[in-house]
C-alpha cells in the first residue's frame, strides 16, 4: 500500500493502480447499475450498495478519493465535469 497525502485537502490516501482512494475499508454488495462506486483491492471499479453488516457483504472496497475530497474540482481535466 503506497500512502500519500492529498495535495488538495491534506487527507491521507493510498493508491490502487492509478486511482487515489480513501483508506477506510467499506463493505459492499455488488449491484450493477447502482449509483455508489467503489474500487476493489484488485483495482476494479464496481457499482455497489453499501452493506449493513459483514454477513450481507460481498466484499470490501475503497471509495475513490475524488468522491470525498473538498478540493476535487482543482484536479479535474477541463470538459470532465459532471
Amino acid at each position: 500500500m503506497r500512502l500519500a497525502k492529498c495535495k488538495g485537502c491534506g487527507a491521507i490516501i493510498f493508491w490502487i493502480g492509478k486511482m487515489p482512494c480513501d483508506t477506510e475499508q467499506i463493505r459492499y454488495r455488488a449491484a450493477p447499475g447502482a449509483r455508489d462506486r467503489l474500487i476493489t483491492p484488485e483495482g476494479k471499479a464496481i457499482s455497489v450498495t453499501l452493506a449493513a453488516g459483514a454477513d450481507k457483504a460481498d466484499g470490501i472496497g475503497y471509495r475513490p478519493h475524488w468522491a470525498t475530497c473538498p478540493a476535487a474540482d482543482r484536479f479535474r481535466k477541463k470538459g470532465c465535469r459532471e
